[in-house]
């Protein structure tokens, strides 16, 4: 267990250890699902002029979607992102391929997506994805690979972007603590926060559950985390099942990484009384004084910013940058009334507080490894 020691909201503390990875960081879309034939898939002859960092007369963009777009934040964005750019760009073409949520079947489709040589990059989000790209590009070795949301280093193909979601949960632990060890309605003596995920993975285990318990543990370090998996990123029924458990065995307030699934714990937490802490975008408006804090992932401004990058031929492969709060890639939606109508005026003086000194890195902690 790390210990933090204990924190004071506006306090000078120590400064914020976190090992950051430095390096240089539509046009109509295309909806597409399903197994799609996409042409030869033999392998790929290297060019004998290496494509090198050069600035790109045109751009063309496969943005792979392991899963749906619909339902899921992150995909919803990336999605945005892309189309955006292109919109503004007459010489960039996306096209947007959902791949579904069978993830035996990614690399088989994205082989074949690659193999028609339709595209100068393939943009994704997923933690796992890099290693899919990586064994896709051995049979296509000038193929380049962006990806969001994940961490992978020495590939000359691949470029990725983590955001720190240790830091995100972080605060989000921190919010939901007030909320467990406050006298809101729905708050009970039991000091137990839950979190549901989708499945688990590297990311999920080692950054995001442990950052939502340790900021939970700043408020009250007798606070305890219930954690329950469903299995996949659809099954809101399961989701909602799993909540009432946990209602029952004493959590009042809960957060997740579910996808679409989410929307089943949010629905029992209105119906039951529970309070909920959403990652990644702004989904009070789902569940006004139910889901009283939303943090913010910038994922729609960060794929503009590495599309730019890749038609100016800036992009490094091969690398891994970290990004978060003080980046700019990570925040808090403070000003929405869902979170300001919806939350004591007490708690809301401490999180605002906390969130300050998070920005200025007066908030002691550290990022485990993956």
């Amino acid at each position: 267990m790390r210990t933090l020691g204990n924190y004071t909201p506006g306090g000078i503390l120590a400064a914020a250890l976190i090992a950051m990875f430095i390096a240089a960081f539509s046009a109509a879309p295309l909806f597409a699902g399903g197994k799609n034939d996409a042409g030869n898939q033999q392998q790929e002859k290297p060019q004998k002029k290496p494509q090198g960092n050069q600035q790109k007369e045109s751009l063309s963009v496969l943005v792979y979607i392991t899963g749906m777009v619909t339902g899921s934040p992150t995909y919803e964005l990336l999605a945005e992102g892309a189309q955006n750019f292109a919109a503004s760009h007459s010489n960039v073409t996306v096209k947007v391929y959902e791949a579904g949520f069978n993830q035996a079947e990614w690399e088989e489709q994205l082989t074949s997506l690659v193999a028609s040589r339709a595209y100068d990059l393939v943009l994704g989000s997923n933690p796992s994805l890099p290693e899919i790209c990586a064994s896709v590009g051995k049979k296509f070795p000038n193929q380049k690979f962006i990806i969001t949301d994940a961490e992978f280093r020495g590939n000359p193909q691949i470029s990725t972007f983590l955001y720190n979601q240790y830091e995100q949960s972080f605060f989000l632990g921190y919010l939901a603590g007030l909320v467990t060890t406050s006298k809101m309605e729905h708050a009970n003596s039991a000091k137990k926060i839950g979190f549901i995920a989708a499945q688990e993975y590297p990311l999920l285990d080692k950054h995001i559950r442990p950052g939502f318990l340790d900021g939970a543990r700043l408020v009250d370090p007798d606070i305890t985390v219930d954690f329950r998996v469903i299995g996949n990123w659809f099954d809101a029924n399961k989701a909602a099942d799993l909540a009432s458990s946990m209602i029952s065995a004493g959590v009042d307030v809960f957060a997740s990484i579910a996808g679409g699934a989410a929307q089943g714990m949010i629905r029992v937490a209105g119906e039951r009384g529970a309070y909920v802490v959403f990652h990644n975008t702004n989904e009070y408006k789902l569940a006004p004084g139910v889901i009283v804090g939303c943090g913010l992932m910038e994922q729609k401004k960060l794929t503009e910013e590495i599309l730019a990058d890749v038609l100016a031929g800036k992009i490094q492969y091969g690398t891994s940058r970290t990004v978060g709060v003080k980046e700019g890639y990570l925040n808090f939606i403070a000003g929405d009334p869902g979170y300001t109508g919806s939350l004591p005026r007490d708690i809301q003086e401490k999180f605002n507080a906390f969130m300050n000194d998070i920005r200025a890195g007066r908030v002691p902690y550290t990022v485990p490894p993956l």
